[in-house]
């Protein structure tokens, strides 16, 4: 995964320790439990079927939009990763330090270990067409932030958090920034030539 990572410059980085890097997993592995044990909003139960509290059927509401707002916001933090400065480049900064923070207070509480620097929490750096795109996406978010349900606020954000922890540059996580940051910036420079130049890129 080192030449996946090196086939790009300008990566921004930050330690992720490994406390904070199992806080990311157990988030992503809580939401997808939930999805597929039919908590994930999905399949609504008829009238006079379960009673209030009950567990859903296996199988019934596997809806797997639900999984799509989860991982559209891992997609989200992973850009956020990628910010070189800004607004959201400093929020993903301090998501990582809390993710750090909490992951080593469980783990200490629990095992009586302190987490420890295991990777560099690193994204390919977003270039100016991919800022369009995010500028466009984050006052979109803002505008329409009412329309979406509390729950679906909340996996998003679940997602986001996971996706500050869980983008590093090496392993299989690698991937996360190595196919979101570059992808944006993709969409971004099409875009502009596009509609700008009046030819695609």
């Amino acid at each position: 995964m080192n030449s996946l990572a090196a086939g790009f410059s300008g990566f921004t980085s930050v330690v992720v320790t490994n406390a904070g890097l199992g806080l990311g997993v157990a988030l992503l592995a809580i939401e997808h439990v939930k999805w597929w044990r039919g908590g994930g909003g999905g399949v609504p139960a008829a009238p006079g079927g379960l009673h209030k509290g009950s567990a859903a059927p296996a199988g019934r509401g596997r809806d797997p939009v639900v999984l799509a707002q989860v991982w559209g916001g891992v997609a989200f933090g992973a850009i956020m990763v990628g910010c070189p400065a800004g607004l959201l480049g400093s929020m993903a900064g301090i998501l990582r330090w809390g993710g750090n923070g909490l992951g080593g207070m469980v783990m200490a509480v629990l095992t009586g270990k302190h987490g420890t620097s295991v990777a560099t929490s690193s994204a390919p750096s977003l270039d100016s067409d991919g800022a369009v795109i995010v500028t466009a996406l984050v006052l979109a978010l803002i505008v329409l932030r009412k329309s979406f349900s509390k729950l679906i606020r909340t996996r998003f954000r679940t997602g986001v958090w996971a996706g500050t922890l869980l983008t590093i540059g090496t392993g299989v996580f690698a991937y996360i920034g190595t196919v979101t940051v570059p992808g944006v910036n993709s969409l971004g420079a099409w875009m502009l030539g596009t509609l700008v130049h009046g030819s695609p890129v």
